[in-house]
């Protein structure tokens, strides 16, 4: 920044800044600022940050893209940009002197007002003299509100050289009078509470600066700074946490449990940090939110059941060792364990919506315990299954680096839990076309097959992801644009409620776009042999769900087997005698009978993956 400068305390009371109103009387609002935060759903973060520096050096570019970035993780935000606002409320302002120290003045107080009410006020204009931007900032801490001065600090040569507007070459020409850094001067700041130098950075590193500042102001929650919470122990902590679990009590993970370990450690549940804690639990059985680090969704419970004897035998301890198998083979470290009861009738009839004990996850629940145990999570390794398919078990960051590598400009995923057939594949390649015209270059799809537990009757996942590679194989789907990886989540058959968390945790790997199926993560119920959950329910509730801003739902369209054009076609009501609609149960038969289905219903090496699999069921059986 140079050399010291001392200038004179700025003069608030010179003439130009006189109270001129009479009989006038301050009003106190009767909202108060954390009821207004609670509105906006989360806390107060009313502030404004203050982008001054000269024409062109990049003010506007920054602000925009910060602003974007705050929208699209639930941050009310504006900006106000310099050249916006003199299109309106300060239209009647000139250039002089007193002009610009006037409309200064007017955005500090506009700025302080959208403080106040709780947004995240950007302000974007060339503000270039120093007591202005003092004066701005003096208005917001009286109010008690915090005051971010970026100083944008490119230098005149390479704003001259930028010149988008032609403003430069126009004052250098002397047809513009008063051009702040030709014939007009700025005063950079003295003590700004961030530099950024645009004409050495990128602007998304410069975006990352102002991030990181705000985090550390506390204006911002973790969860818009690291979207991704791993909960896996440092390396260099290994041994000494090796070492340490030797002394710890133990409580031995079924594989459910461990499905979950794995959930939560690889960052798909952020920003949990471990298992539930009953404030954490109830937020989600009954708000499905997670209030942690702002506001997200979080609509199933992530929780640990235990025993009445493993409560009764771990309740003093501090810390609890997690493993799995016969061996006892250490995961994890649970930090100050927290027991609290596990009422399953109220958890069935929250998180599923019915009272059918036989549901296949819910009888496992009622088997499960009647406690549960929440606290930190301290994971030792990555959890592998070795069953020839962890190649395919990409944790969030190790998808987003892939999509980073292809240079995606857009991520929409799909998940399934079932075989794809061409209905499937039509709606994905629909999906990446509608998003070309939306002006996107490189969209890649994220093909997420769910890889943890099902019930009995699906189809397994080593067949699927067999299917799923034959669809690519066959360039069905587009190599060069899908990823295919497995999702680690167990199902848990929830309809709507468990539809927003396969959703939500998508966020975590960077996917922007979800496709919703027909009736997602519904199912029969057992007794009655009836649908659980009405099939367009899970896509409306999406559509509206809390704790969502950063994803844009995708509504399935219905596909058909059009006999007139033999292959797999959108439904059309108006032809309806033209099309078949191949359920799955006709599928299976099919492929048990050895049979072909109709051309163009499904890739055929595909379709041999799946006549393999169910002929070897009905082989079994006999």
């Amino acid at each position: 920044m140079g050399d010291k400068i001392d200038i004179p305390a700025p003069d608030f009371h010179r003439q130009d800044t006189v109270v001129r109103s009479t009989n006038v009387k301050f009003q106190s609002n009767f909202v108060s600022r954390d009821k207004r935060g609670q509105v906006l759903g989360s806390e107060f973060r009313g502030c404004t940050v203050w982008f001054t520096g000269l024409s062109g050096a990049g003010k506007t570019t920054i602000s925009f893209a910060l602003e974007s970035y705050l929208a699209s993780r639930g941050i009310f935000c504006y900006t106000l940009d310099g050249d916006n606002v003199r299109h309106g409320l300060n239209k009647d302002l000139g250039f002089t002197p007193e002009d610009r120290t006037e409309n200064i003045r007017r955005i500090g107080e506009v700025a302080r007002l959208f403080a106040d009410a709780g947004l995240v006020c950007l302000s974007s204009f060339i503000s270039p003299f120093r007591e202005d931007r003092l004066r701005a900032r003096k208005v917001h801490e009286d109010s008690g509100l915090p005051f971010v001065e970026v100083f944008v600090d490119t230098p005149l040569e390479t704003c001259e050289d930028r010149d988008t507007k032609g403003l430069y070459k126009k004052a250098r020409q002397g047809l513009i009078k008063g051009f702040t850094g030709i014939d007009s001067a700025y005063e950079p700041p003295v003590t700004p509470d961030v530099v950024l130098k645009t004409a050495e950075s990128t602007p998304e590193e410069c975006l990352s600066q102002v991030i990181d500042h705000l985090r550390e102001r506390k204006i911002l929650p973790y969860s818009v700074v690291k979207t991704v919470r791993e909960l896996f122990i440092a390396d260099d902590q290994l041994a000494a946490a090796h070492e340490e679990a030797k002394s710890l009590p133990q409580l031995r993970l079924s594989e459910l449990d461990l499905q979950w370990v794995q959930v939560l450690s690889e960052g798909w549940a952020s920003p949990l940090s471990g298992f539930m804690r009953e404030k954490d639990y109830l937020q989600s059985l009954h708000h499905a939110v997670n209030t942690r680090d702002g506001s997200v969704n979080q609509s199933v419970p992530i929780v640990l059941p235990i025993r009445d004897h493993d409560r009764e035998r771990l309740a003093s301890h501090s810390a609890i060792l997690l493993t799995h198998g016969d061996d006892n083979t250490p995961v994890a470290i649970l930090r100050d364990p927290e027991t609290y009861p596990h009422r399953q009738e109220e958890r069935m009839c929250r998180q599923w919506g019915m009272s059918c004990r036989s549901h296949p996850y819910v009888k496992m629940l009622f088997d499960a315990g009647n406690w549960l145990i929440g606290g930190e999570l301290e994971v030792f390794q990555r959890i592998r299954w070795n069953d020839g398919l962890d190649e395919f078990r990409r944790t969030p960051n190790e998808l987003r680096a892939e999509f980073s590598a292809r240079c995606a400009d857009a991520v929409f995923a799909f998940q399934l839990r079932n075989p794809i057939h061409n209905g499937h594949a039509l709606l994905m390649a629909e999906t990446k076309s509608r998003l070309i015209e939306r002006g996107y270059k490189k969209p890649v799809l994220l093909l997420h097959p769910l890889g943890g537990w099902t019930k009995a009757d699906d189809v397994p996942l080593a067949v699927r992801i067999e299917q799923h590679k034959a669809i690519l194989q066959e360039k069905v789907l587009d190599p060069e644009s899908t990823v295919l990886a497995i999702f680690p989540s167990p199902m848990m058959y929830a309809g709507p409620t468990e539809v927003q968390w396969h959703a939500k945790a998508r966020i975590a790997c960077g996917a922007q776009f979800y496709i919703v199926g027909r009736d997602p993560a519904g199912m029969p119920n057992p007794d009655t042999g009836e649908d659980l959950y009405e099939a367009s329910h899970g896509r409306d509730i999406l559509k509206m769900a809390p704790g969502l801003p950063q994803l844009e739902i995708v509504p399935f369209k219905v596909a058909a087997y059009n006999t007139a054009k033999q292959c797999m076609d959108f439904f059309d009501p108006a032809q309806a005698e033209k099309f078949e609609f191949i359920s799955g149960t006709k599928m299976r038969k099919l492929a048990r009978e050895g049979q072909e289905p109709p051309a163009g219903f499904m890739a055929p090496e595909a379709w041999k993956v799946l006549k393999s699999f169910y002929q070897g069921v009905c082989s079994e059986k006999v």
